[in-house]
């Protein structure tokens, strides 16, 4: 297993920090940073870190905003999406926006699947599915925005700041 050294802990827990409290604080439903940090983490981590930084930002969101019987249809959603990350092989913003518009797709697909396997809304037919996603369309429009705002910015982001060197900046103005 390959060690993170002290700096990558950091900057892994204030990433599960920032998505945390993205959760937490108001904002549109299925507006939140987990798929798109997802894919950041599957394609920019290695191994059982990359799965472990969406759950643990759920997880710990979760605590606070509380369990329900579809976690795990969320969880798993999130598991699949970090694997989608981890195919991304090109730098190229198509790739980008297909990766998070597949992850989007699944995510809707798995969790209303959920509602209608673990709740009695709907009927446990085909036509009772078929409502489920119906009725979750409203949601998948914040879902698709919230994934290509997020993975853009991770993404890109992550690269500006890697490219930003700090004490090249300083060394500038003090000088």
């Amino acid at each position: 297993m390959k060690k993170i050294d002290i700096k990558s802990k950091a900057s892994v827990s204030v990433v599960i920090l920032l998505a945390v409290v993205a959760r937490l604080i108001p904002h549109a439903p299925n507006f939140v940073p987990i798929g798109g940090l997802a894919l950041f983490s599957g394609a920019n981590f290695k191994n059982r870190i990359a799965l472990l930084i969406p759950l643990a930002a759920m997880f710990i969101s979760d605590i606070f905003l509380g369990f329900h019987s579809t976690i795990p249809y969320v969880y798993v959603s999130f598991i699949i999406i970090a694997l989608i990350g981890g195919l991304i092989k090109t730098n190229k913003w198509q790739s980008l926006a297909l990766a998070s518009l597949t992850s989007s797709v699944l995510f809707f697909l798995i969790t209303n699947f959920g509602v209608w396997a673990s709740f009695n809304m709907y009927p446990k037919t085909i036509d009772g599915l078929i409502q489920s996603y119906v009725m979750g369309l409203p949601f998948f429009r914040n879902t698709v925005l919230s994934d290509l705002f997020y993975s853009f910015s991770f993404f890109y982001g992550y690269r500006f700041l890697s490219n930003f060197n700090i004490r090249k900046l300083l060394i500038k103005i003090y000088s």
